[in-house]
């Protein structure tokens, strides 16, 4: 039977100051794409509000503009594809093995209050399924609850983009909050690498997290092993 993922984008273009755009960090969706292409698995993308995603302009550049990213945006077929992503009100949990939340910082203002996108996330997960996450994307994780009240991420061992990286990025005076210490508070048990911005991917059952930008391609494949 195909297995079939459910990849997760931003509807946000710009932080609270509007003079400075944001997005999808488009090789988070790429990298991920391309894993789970190979293994033949069913993709569709969902948004909060559905409709067109926009591109992290520093995703677009050198050197983060990588083969993968580059090959998508000469894809009008696959751009079309982020024009005219789904809602969560269009898609039925039962249809997907797995979801896979993408990463940028625009995905910290519409991922966490998503009811729709929290409502897809618990019944996947209930039912057995796979939750991954990638970069910001663990913001997706923050406020889901489970169908007895307590927070999906409560007691979870899990990674995503680290407080030392966003100062290191220099957006640190930017963001919206501090998401790795907003886990913590909710009791989840964050690591990071010993370094930054180097692949580090966690596994936790059936929950699968990567730290950064560069973990995208092995967070697929460990969401693909599962599977």
């Amino acid at each position: 039977m195909t297995r079939r993922i459910l990849t997760v984008v931003t509807n946000v273009g710009h932080y609270d100051d509007p003079a400075h755009p944001t997005g999808l960090w488009l090789s988070e969706l790429t990298h991920a794409w391309e894993v789970f292409d190979a293994h033949g698995f069913e993709q569709t993308l969902v948004s909060p509000r559905g409709g067109a995603t926009p591109l992290e302009p520093r995703s677009l550049k050198f050197p983060n503009d990588d083969r993968s990213a580059r090959a998508w945006r000469a894809d009008p077929a696959r751009m079309e594809l982020l024009e005219n992503t789904a809602r969560p009100d269009e898609i039925d949990a039962s249809d997907f093995d797995a979801i896979y939340f993408t990463g940028g910082h625009a995905v910290m203002y519409d991922f966490p209050d998503s009811g729709g996108l929290q409502r897809i996330t618990r019944e996947i997960y209930e039912r057995g399924g796979i939750v991954s996450s990638v970069c910001h994307g663990y913001c997706g994780l923050l406020n889901t609850t489970l169908s007895d009240g307590t927070l999906l991420v409560a007691g979870r061992r899990l990674t995503g983009f680290a407080w030392q990286e966003e100062v290191l990025a220099r957006v640190d005076k930017l963001v919206p909050y501090n998401a790795e210490e907003e886990m913590k508070r909710r009791g989840a048990r964050y690591s990071k690498a010993r370094l930054p911005f180097v692949s580090y991917t966690v596994v936790d059952g059936t929950l699968v997290t990567g730290q950064n930008p560069g973990s995208a391609k092995a967070t697929a494949e460990k969401v693909a092993a599962l599977l």
